[in-house]
């Protein structure tokens, strides 16, 4: 392997290497960087996040640069203002001895007047969006007649977040004999249309996709029901004390709701996504870089040019469906020579896709199981007692009350102090992680269901109470936003939920009946998206599905009116035997073993008026127990619609 010596760059910035600690070029740093000393060809590298592709482009085009020269020499474009900021503050290191260079980044979010005041300072080296750039040039506040060497970092990202034209329109700007060096993960097909169009005869470099993940990154996946997720991500966390990680989701609503559940239950977290300002997502970059925040929750887009050393975990809590999306992902971990880990919380149906990215990436995933109490437990309990016997003792200020203690507890023995020590410290949590059950999904099962490793809902809260909101699919809830909608408003932890009924404009929540109330209250004058938001206790384990007292949107007490219901008794399929069972017709005997069900038109009967139906047969009655079952419909009624 090559030394940066070997490589033909100038004293000042090996010096400024030595600095920084930079000792071995990387593989990507080792081919490309000779070549582009060397060779007057455009070059196309193909090479993963964390590979060292800012000092691969940056070195050459610093090598390139003339210090006394003050106009505009060299043009690097990134696709978000966080890469712009990172790469521009590794150029300032790389630079650090060069005395008189100046590099500007410009990107959306920040002052464009402080910005164009920056360049007009004589500028060299400027790092840009498309974006903004597009702006100043616009403005006529920056020309890009004089640059020798363009730089196109994360062009497919740059392509998949729509700036194709805004790159057509910048590099039309550009001499037409410059050098163009163009970094990408992968070699789509626009990438290759970008390079045919924009540069002149070019050499490709290429790194094996594997080499990178294999010697750093260990992949992992576990498997969890969909409800789960959330619990099986809190284990993780609790199970490994040092974890220092990134968590992705898809949308940055999923991003937000997901932080904010895990502050809720404790955990030192926050969200970066599209909607934050500049100053806001600074701020919470700032604070994980300090490690305020031990968990970042991020969308892909925002997480473009995070470079936090020693990451420890990347955690998928949505699979990616690219494998180049994943490879962006993991290379935010196992940087710098350390080893990094790449987990994957997957649903059944996700297996498939891991199978495809092992194919893809030509790298091993390993399947791992949901830490159990017992093991979390044992982990923060040594966790803690590494903590003890590192500590620093100040004898000095510390003394009298040392004495004090020593008197205090002279009685006992060094065995009696650590067991009492330790049933003080540690015998709530040991108790906590008892009560968890396992959340691996059992795979050797044909149905791959875990119900024989752990219990069912029914079984976890057989005295469990039913909680109504009227909240539901038409709002834009399934089962796993509804979990974490609860958990975030409550504070309460994802397992403490059971079955879910999401319906229309409506769902039913099995609940813990201890935090019950807890729930219950935290609801409170709460609003979703400008609509009060209503729960009550559902009647569902006494045979009524609406909250009791009126029903739905009832106007009267017990049995007064269904859901939406006309006048007379009959809850949402309750046993009352008035008329206005819901949305059913008013008359005698609606609701449930009444006519006029749900939607229906007739009102004779005890089996008036099924699912839909027009008659009095065909319907389904309610079976008794705390769990609604699903309607099973009648194969003619299925036709009909």
């Amino acid at each position: 392997m090559s030394t940066f010596e070997e490589l033909g760059l100038r004293l000042e910035l090996l010096r400024s290497l030595t600095d920084i600690g930079f000792t071995t070029p990387t593989p990507v740093q080792e081919k490309a960087i000779p070549l582009m000393l060397k060779s007057e060809k455009d070059v196309v590298a193909l090479a993963q996040t964390g590979t060292g592709k800012t000092a691969a482009f940056g070195l050459p085009m610093l090598e390139f640069l003339d210090p006394q020269d003050r106009s505009i020499q060299g043009l690097i474009l990134a696709p978000t203002r966080e890469l712009c900021v990172q790469i521009s503050k590794d150029m300032e290191k790389f630079a650090a001895n060069m005395k008189g260079t100046r590099i500007v980044a410009v990107y959306g979010g920040s002052s464009i007047r402080d910005q164009i005041r920056d360049i007009q300072r004589g500028a060299q080296i400027i790092v840009a969006t498309p974006g903004r750039l597009l702006d100043l040039l616009g403005r006529k506040a920056v020309d890009l007649s004089t640059v020798d060497v363009v730089v196109l970092d994360e062009a497919d990202e740059m392509l998949n977040m729509g700036f194709q034209e805004d790159l057509t329109e910048i590099l039309q700007t550009t001499p037409p004999d410059k050098r163009t060096w163009l970094f990408s993960a992968t070699m789509s097909n626009e990438v290759r249309r970008i390079a045919k169009r924009y540069m002149r005869e070019f050499e490709e470099v290429s790194i094996d996709r594997s080499a990178k993940t294999a010697e750093a990154i260990d992949h992992q996946y576990s498997v969890v029901h969909s409800k789960d997720r959330y619990a099986a991500l809190k284990r993780f966390i609790d199970a490994d004390p040092d974890l220092f990680g990134i968590v992705f989701c898809r949308t940055k609503h999923e991003t937000q709701d997901l932080a904010t559940a895990l502050v809720k239950d404790g955990y030192n977290a926050d969200a970066i996504h599209g909607d934050l300002s500049q100053a806001q997502r600074d701020h919470v970059m700032g604070r994980y870089r300090a490690r305020s925040i031990r968990m970042l929750i991020a969308t892909d887009v925002a997480a473009r040019g995070i470079d936090v050393q020693d990451v420890t975990h990347v955690i998928h809590f949505d699979l990616p469906g690219e494998a180049e999306n994943y490879t962006h992902r993991s290379g935010r971990t196992g940087r710098a020579g350390r080893k990094g880990i790449s987990l994957s919380i997957i649903g059944v149906r996700d297996v498939n896709k891991v199978r495809h990215l092992e194919r893809s990436l030509k790298t091993h995933f390993t399947y791992v199981r949901i830490p159990g109490g017992a093991e979390i437990g044992k982990q923060q309990v040594m966790s803690y007692m590494k903590k003890l016997k590192d500590v620093e003792v100040d004898h000095e200020g510390l003394s009298e009350l040392i004495s004090e203690a020593r008197v205090e507890l002279d009685a006992f023995s060094k065995e009696e102090l650590i067991e009492r020590f330790m049933s003080m410290a540690f015998n709530r949590i040991l108790e906590s992680q008892r009560k968890s059950y396992d959340l691996n999904v059992d795979m050797s099962r044909k149905d791959h269901s875990a119900r024989a490793e752990r219990p069912t809902s029914a079984e976890r809260f057989s005295t469990g109470r039913q909680l109504f909101i009227n909240l539901g699919s038409a709002d834009g809830f399934d089962k796993g936003k509804m979990l974490g909608y609860i958990c975030g408003m409550s504070g309460l932890s994802g397992e403490l939920i059971g079955r879910m009924m999401i319906k229309d404009v409506y769902s039913f929540v099995d609940i813990e009946p201890d935090h019950f109330e807890q729930v219950k209250n935290s609801f409170a004058n709460a609003n979703y998206k400008g609509r009060s938001i209503r729960v009550d206790e559902s009647a569902g384990g006494q045979g009524g599905g609406a909250p009791r007292g009126g029903g739905g949107d009832g106007s009267r007490g017990e049995g007064g009116g269904g859901y939406k219901g006309g006048s007379g008794g009959g809850g949402y399929k309750g046993k009352g035997g008035g008329g206005g069972g819901y949305k059913g017709s008013s008359g005698s005997g609606a609701g449930h073993r009444g006519g006029g069900g749900y939607k229906g038109s007739d009102d004779r009967g005890s089996g008036g008026g099924g699912y839909k139906g027009g008659n009095d047969r065909g319907g389904f009655k309610k079976k008794e127990g705390f769990y609604e079952p699903k309607p099973k419909f009648p194969k003619k009624e299925r036709k009909s619609k």
